[in-house]
């Protein structure tokens, strides 16, 4: 069973196209399956439905949560419809199993004034504080993932237009780019870039860090936590932090679902109607708080 396991998840990587954080994901969910079977004597090859579902009922009795659940159910459902696929079983014993409807959590996002108080933080002096400027302020004005940020190319960037292409995904989408990131991007371009890739001419992506290679997801949470402290935001931050709070402001000052969509590169809508419960949310909380007959406390 090892080789078949290590079989799947090549095929994972190699068919599916599966990120590192997926392929983790699933041996970490698979692991702890397979250690579960064994305990209670069963193999793998020989699971069924009902001994799946007492497993699934023993991470709920443990504390787990809907969506923890939900997600286990996917890498085991996965694996079990590949022993399928490859004659192994006959037949797959998740597919009569459901996911468990997970509680959606509203994304947390920074206000105006707090948006604008960590985009003031970087020091623009300096190579680094020049390129952390141009993160922020790229990442604020189009809504991108960090995923698709740290893979921009050089190519990807025209400023003096003002447009960036996101290739990234299934679809390639083009983002406009307002005047203050325009300049950051720029100014970080001609005056900063060089001195961190360090006439490395073949380094193609756009930011790098102090080493001149290519920007990480990590490296860029680390920058964005620091910044967060300097500029005393208590909300937590994460790197869809300034994802969330573009949606959210775009939504707050008039734009329409299907644009925002756009600007997103959401293929389903209902992805981006979240946003309208965040907005809910905001007001609900603005009114209360500002509303002189909202804050009273009720007599009877």
């Amino acid at each position: 069973m090892k080789n078949t396991v290590e079989k799947y998840f090549n095929f994972l990587k190699k068919k599916k196209g599966a990120s590192e954080n997926t392929l983790v994901s699933y041996r970490r969910d698979l692991n702890a399956f397979f250690a579960y079977q064994e305990e209670k004597g069963f193999a793998p090859e020989n699971a069924s439905g009902a001994v799946i579902l007492d497993y699934f009922m023993t991470l709920q009795k443990a504390g787990k949560s809907a969506s923890t659940v939900s997600r286990n159910l996917a890498s085991i459902r996965s694996f079990y419809r590949f022993l399928q696929n490859e004659g192994v079983i006959t037949q797959d014993p998740t597919q009569n199993l459901h996911s468990l409807k997970a509680d959606k959590k509203l994304p947390a996002i920074l206000t105006s004034e707090e948006i604008e108080d960590l985009l003031e933080q970087p020091d623009i002096r300096d190579a680094k504080g020049c390129r952390d400027k141009a993160m922020l302020e790229l990442l604020y004005a189009t809504g991108m993932r960090v995923s698709e940020m740290i893979e921009l190319k050089m190519s990807d960037v025209d400023m003096n237009i003002g447009y960036i292409n996101c290739n990234q995904g299934k679809k390639m989408r083009v983002i406009p780019v307002y005047s203050l990131a325009k300049k950051a991007v720029k100014t970080y371009i001609e005056t900063a870039r060089e001195q961190l890739i360090r006439g490395n001419s073949k380094v193609e992506n756009l930011f790098v860090n102090c080493n001149g290679t290519k920007m990480t997801r990590q490296g860029f949470w680390k920058i964005i936590k620091k910044y967060a402290s300097m500029a005393n935001i208590k909300t937590d931050i994460t790197p869809h932090t300034l994802r969330h709070s573009f949606a959210t402001h775009l939504l707050e000052n008039g734009a329409d679902l299907k644009s925002l969509q756009e600007m997103l590169g959401h293929t389903d809508i209902s992805s981006t109607q979240i946003y309208t419960s965040v907005l809910k949310k905001h007001l609900q909380d603005v009114y209360k708080s500002a509303h002189p007959r909202a804050k009273k406390k009720q007599t009877v």
